[in-house]
């Protein structure tokens, strides 16, 4: 998910929206893990979203203070 559309999310959206990235991220990890997944593209993807959305919250927070 692109930066700008993360930025139209509301607080809870993006709370949600994170939540369900950390629970994709255990499963993918158990499989990588078992060996059922060969290409670790969509695990850096998820990643890649778990950061723009925690740097989105971080700016948020800054702009609060």
């Amino acid at each position: 998910m692109k930066a700008s559309e993360l930025r139209q999310k509301s607080e809870g959206e993006l709370a949600t929206i994170l939540q369900q990235n950390y629970a994709k991220l255990t499963e993918l990890n158990f499989d990588l893990a078992g060996g059922k997944i060969k290409s670790l593209k969509e695990v850096r993807s998820i990643k890649l979203d778990i950061a723009r959305i925690l740097t989105l919250q971080g700016e948020a927070k800054a702009a609060k203070i």
